[in-house]
């Protein structure tokens, strides 16, 4: 190959990467990814990603006997709930 040819192929290579890198991707919907919630118990962050799942859903997603059961559960899910019913 020709160093002329060679430096073209080199260019047409890095072109095709650099172009290749400004896609656009959708955000995946994770509650946790858009709140803050560090220092929250795992019974928490599951009823709050259920309580959200359900606003955003047409069916309910909740775990009755932890909901009647877990105050960290419930509390989660109903502040999951509200706050991505709102954003919807």
């Amino acid at each position: 190959m020709k160093a002329v040819d060679m430096k073209a192929a080199v260019c047409g290579i890095l072109m095709a990467a650099l172009l290749g890198g400004c896609g656009v991707f959708a955000p995946e919907r994770k509650p946790e990814q858009r709140v803050n919630l560090s220092g929250y118990s795992p019974s928490f962050k599951q009823g709050y990603s259920d309580g959200c799942d359900s606003a955003n859903s047409r069916g309910q997603r909740r775990d009755e006997s932890r909901y009647k059961t877990e105050a960290d559960y419930m509390m989660g899910w109903n502040d999951g709930f509200s706050v991505c019913q709102r954003k919807r």
